[in-house]
């Protein structure tokens, strides 16, 4: 047989490769996610992943985070997920972000519940979701429900004139103002005791609001004016 016919013969029966599956990371547990996205989740049922967050965060172990320790937090991570380190967060590294480093965020996964804790019946969940306000359905959606501000992907929350590309300096500036949504004290210092209170309740249980009463949670600044 001439060699372009098998050739041919070869192609007909060969089979069609698969698209490259999508992997998902899963983790067990419910974690804490830092106010500029980075998941920390807890080691054992006494494990405080907020606390682990506070300690990384606070760079001269006073007790206390002041925005400048806020802002070499997010340059911190930053480098983590800016993988080629060419200054930015693209596309890729964004959905490497959603995918592998926190899974946790993504707005239709189900919410972890702490280690050892029991699952839900059927009318707890009910009530769990009449009694959330925050959401498209009445929930906190995304990282909102492990985090200190409601915002359901925070580290995409960063590029705020959406080109789809996030600098350092954008990052670094959305720590100065999720620093200063959660210094609701005015103090320009947070401490571990304060930022506990904001964490949404492990049960579900919210304080009601108003109709058209906003958030005060939320955090995603507007682009800047030309």
């Amino acid at each position: 047989m001439p060699v372009p016919a098998l050739l041919l013969i070869l192609a007909a029966v060969a089979p069609v490769p698969a698209e490259k599956p999508i992997y998902v990371t899963a983790y067990a547990g419910r974690p804490f996610i830092s106010p500029m996205g980075e998941p920390f989740r807890a080691k054992s049922s006494v494990d405080d992943a907020l606390a682990r967050w506070f300690a990384q965060a606070d760079a001269n172990h006073d007790g206390v985070l002041t925005v400048d320790e806020m802002q070499a937090d997010a340059a911190r991570f930053f480098a983590k997920l800016d993988s080629d380190g060419n200054g930015d967060i693209d596309p890729d590294e964004l959905i490497h972000y959603e995918w592998e480093v926190a899974p946790e965020i993504q707005v239709n996964s189900k919410p972890r519940r702490p280690r050892g804790e029991r699952p839900l019946t059927e009318e707890e969940q009910g009530r769990r979701r009449s009694s959330t306000t925050a959401g498209l359905d009445g929930a906190l959606q995304g990282a909102a429900r492990y985090a200190l501000l409601n915002i359901p992907e925070p580290v995409a929350a960063a590029d705020v004139n959406l080109d789809r590309s996030i600098t350092l300096s954008e990052f670094k500036q959305a720590g100065v103002e999720r620093f200063r949504l959660l210094d609701t004290a005015h103090q320009g210092k947070l401490t571990l005791e304060g930022l506990k209170a904001l964490l949404p309740p492990e049960k579900g249980r919210r304080v009601r609001r108003a109709k058209d009463s906003p958030d005060d949670r939320y955090g995603v600044p507007l682009p800047p004016a030309n």
